[in-house]
């Protein structure tokens, strides 16, 4: 009995330092997700179901991976995701990162560089949402599958998606200020920043946030574009500040609210302007929790980059069963946010970005 504790001690101990430096990751599923059938279409309702990923793939296959950037925790938590699970399922990444949402040409690079180099398969945070339609064309003819992950790419050539709706996470944003300011309720001044103009992501989740609005109270006062780095977003805050001395809320990127949290409280403005962000990242959290944003739906980063990983080893080994799967959204707020599983939205804090798993 006492060799048999120990040695369960051991076995958990060793468990326990693995997942500290991120050797394995703990199990994240079964997990409930949203699955749309037929695949791409998300005109219509998804259907819930359990998702269970490959416990380990046939061979340890190279996987390419491109992002837009790793500027803000957003991405970090997608990139954990990524890595964790490639370090799980026993395959090699190379990730790569353009730098922001002005680089297309240079994502594309990237794209066919790491292809060039024996990749199976290749998950893509797209740039722009029509712009890489040429590239994943040549990829499908090259017999190299392409997942679709976070942002939303509009060519048919697509093997497998991980992602929500924007269009639903920036309703859901919506939904919250409407149903504060209903038709003939106390009226809202709104500022929106939903992000740089052209990428897919932005534009439906623009078209997702006015929908929810139209008909209510909520007034747009000012819609700005702009790239998701800090200094650009907080310009726009004080921008707007400016020319809207009388604005109730500033809805729009996580960057958005964390870059105007401090501008506030400088100016004394925290009290008559409340923050909403229509995507979350640790930043998001940290302000929830101390009340200085009120509200931020999470699609859950993390795991769609764990089910991106996972789609593009099922599709190199040919055993795809969903082709479009995305985390259930849920709306975090001051009051729910300590009943939330944050392991599926933000990267671990010691995990810094990581660009390849061998």
């Amino acid at each position: 009995m006492i060799a048999s504790r120990t040695s369960r001690r051991a076995a958990l101990a060793a468990a326990l330092t693995l997942s500290a430096t991120g050797a394995i990751a703990a199990d994240w599923f079964p997990l409930k997700v949203d699955v749309w059938d037929p695949p791409f279409d998300m005109s219509k309702p998804p259907k819930q179901v359990e998702y269970t990923p490959l416990i380990k793939a046939a061979a340890p296959h190279k996987i390419c991976v491109a992002f837009p950037h790793l500027k803000d925790a957003y991405w970090l938590g997608v990139d954990y995701g990524v890595i964790d699970e490639a370090r799980r399922m026993g395959v090699k990444v190379q990730l790569l990162e353009a730098g922001g949402y002005t680089e297309l040409n240079k994502q594309i690079s990237q794209i066919e560089d790491c292809t060039s180099g024996g990749a199976k398969a290749i998950i893509i945070g797209g740039i722009s949402s029509d712009g890489l339609n040429n590239v994943v064309a040549d990829l499908k003819k090259k017999g190299i599958p392409v997942v679709d992950v976070i942002n939303g790419i509009s060519s048919p050539d697509i093997g497998a998606k991980s992602l929500v709706s924007f269009s639903d996470m920036g309703a859901t944003a919506g939904k919250y200020l409407a149903e504060k300011h209903p038709a003939g309720g106390k009226p809202a001044k709104v500022a929106w920043l939903p992000g740089p103009a052209g990428a897919g992501w932005v534009e439906t989740a623009n078209t997702g946030f006015l929908a929810a609005v139209k008909g209510t109270a909520v007034e747009i006062v000012d819609v700005k574009y702009g790239d998701t780095g800090k200094e650009v977003q907080a310009k726009l805050v004080e921008d707007v500040i400016q020319a809207h001395p009388d604005l109730d809320y500033i809805a729009g990127t996580a960057v958005t609210a964390e870059a105007a949290v401090p501008i506030l409280r400088a100016k004394s403005l925290n009290e008559q302007i409340k923050l909403i962000a229509f995507y979350y990242t640790p930043g998001v959290d940290q302000y929830i929790r101390r009340g200085q944003i009120i509200a931020a739906p999470t699609d859950s980063p993390v795991i769609q980059g764990r089910i991106a990983l996972d789609e593009a080893v099922r599709l190199v080994e040919g055993n795809i069963v969903h082709r479009h799967v995305g985390p259930i959204i849920q709306v975090v707020t001051k009051d729910n946010v300590a009943e939330i599983d944050m392991s599926t939205t933000l990267a671990p804090t010691s995990f810094r970005p990581t660009f390849s798993v061998d």
